[in-house]
């Protein structure tokens, strides 16, 4: 009986951290079942007066207890780690005193040493005076505040002595790859370093000579490699997996959540979570237009293979019915009275799942976009009849879809050969309004259920792999 292939994926999301063991069940083509998983709260938010950072150790702790909690048995029999992660930050290390390996209850663990704090995709410190200040990237991917090449440029102008102190950058996730292989020098594939900027996908490498000529650390720049190679093995073992196991270069999130449902070519992926992305695969052979354009919604990312995802990024998601419920709890705090964050979710939902419709219109981007950051939110043909609670929480949702229809209209979906779409993200897993706003908004069938999950999709990647060097 042949061995069984079992592979680990890990997510290093915002706001938590996950890990799947998968295992290949047979077929043509070959599927997988998720043997376990575990998710953890990263609540690694980090004072920082500039934007938003996070606490890389807050991060790896989550990761500890994450894999921790996972069958032992099932460890020892991995083969290949998979790893993804929130796309665009930064984080700064020394690469000989990057972690430091001790002794867990079972076996070594790893915690971070002499890193900086991460600086996430959600950091706003590049004002657009600043980003307008940057030399033109040569690629066609814009540069937006906290991408990580932005970041480095603001830190060079801003903190020049933090950059002195670390010789190695990277993402998070590309951190912990580099850690559990005891990589000599930062590895990144090309969907996390065209998630930098000033990284040209056609020829697979940073704009050296644009960046030199700005005095940027091109030292820091990791290596490239491609996305689904292996970057290393483990040099030790690690929560009961073996040492020497194969380990992935890691993986963007978004590109792993695509890959760990999209089934078919003629498939759309949907994912609303904190922010909203819709994403489809472009023809093999598609090359984007080599000039960045900011005011386009729909950006061009490196997938697998040197192909392209089509992805619509909204910044307006789960967050804005986050910060309604936010401010309804503030404002009842206000007149003196205490209601739970959940109770109000579920009471919301409830009331508009019995409104069907409104003639309420909320454009939701309370938080600007990506293509047109000095955008607010608003709220339009307001009468007295349309103020109840339903008919708000239904425009809200209504409003989050309409803003993602506005910048991928759905007609071009269907130009390009799409035929279903494939709903996920926790944001409308438990929201049924908004799973009636998505099937009302699309011109073809809608299936939920499958959760895109970055974690499984990193171990997908990891599975066929190993699938292939076996046939091989």
């Amino acid at each position: 009986m042949a061995a069984r292939v079992v592979t680990l994926g890990i997510d290093l999301g915002t706001t938590s951290v996950k890990a799947a063991l998968l295992e290949a069940a047979p077929g043509h083509p070959p599927g997988f079942v998720v043997l376990a998983s575990c998710a953890r709260a990263a609540r690694a938010e980090a004072a920082a007066p500039q934007g938003q950072e996070q606490d890389v150790s807050r991060i790896i702790q989550a990761l500890n207890e994450c894999l921790a909690a996972l069958p032992r048995q099932l460890l020892q029999e991995v083969c290949g780690i998979g790893v993804s992660g929130q796309m665009h930050g930064v984080m700064f290390w020394k690469t000989d005193q990057g972690c430091e390996w001790r002794e867990g209850r079972v076996s070594p663990v790893f915690e971070p040493g002499a890193v900086s704090h991460l600086v996430t995709w959600q950091d706003g410190r590049c004002s657009s005076g600043f980003l307008a200040s940057l030399p033109q990237p040569e690629s066609h991917l814009s540069v937006a505040s906290g991408f990580g090449c932005a970041t480095i440029f603001w830190l060079l102008k801003n903190s020049p002595e933090l950059l002195k102190s670390y010789d190695a950058a990277g993402t998070i996730h590309d951190y912990v790859v580099a850690m559990l292989c005891g990589l000599p020098r930062s590895l990144m594939c090309d969907q996390n370093a065209a998630s930098w900027g000033y990284f040209n996908t056609q020829s697979q490498s940073w704009n050296l000579e644009i960046l030199r000529a700005s005095g940027f650390p091109v030292h820091l720049l990791p290596d490239i490699a491609e996305a689904g190679s292996v970057a290393g093995r483990t040099s030790r073992a690690w929560f009961e997996i073996p040492e020497g196991t194969p380990v992935g270069v890691a993986l963007g999130d978004l590109q792993a959540s695509v890959y760990s449902c999209m089934a078919k070519r003629t498939d759309a992926v949907l994912n609303i979570s904190t922010s909203v992305q819709l994403a489809t695969s472009m023809p093999s052979g598609f090359q984007p237009a080599q000039t960045p354009d900011p005011a386009a919604p729909v950006t061009y990312f490196p997938y697998f293979d040197r192909t392209y995802l089509a992805v619509a990024a909204s910044l307006n998601g789960g967050n804005v019915l986050a910060t309604f419920v936010h401010m309804l709890v503030q404002w009842m705090m206000d007149l003196g009275l205490e209601v739970e964050e959940s109770t109000v979710y579920s009471r919301m939902i409830q009331a508009a799942a019995q409104q069907r419709d409104t003639c309420l219109t909320i454009t939701p981007t309370v938080l600007g976009e990506r293509h047109l950051p000095d955008q607010l939110a608003s709220v339009t043909r307001i009468s007295s009849s349309d103020l109840t609670l339903g008919h708000v929480t239904r425009a809200l949702c209504r409003g989050i879809v309409q803003n993602l229809h506005s910048m991928l209209p759905f007609q071009q979906l269907k130009e390009w050969g799409v035929e279903r779409v494939i709903g996920s993200g926790s944001a409308l897993s438990r929201n049924e309004v908004l799973k009636q706003e998505v099937q009302r908004a699309f011109p073809f069938p809608v299936s939920f259920g499958q959760d895109v999950d970055a974690a499984v999709g990193a171990a997908l990647v990891m599975l066929q792999k190993n699938l292939n060097q076996r046939e091989s």
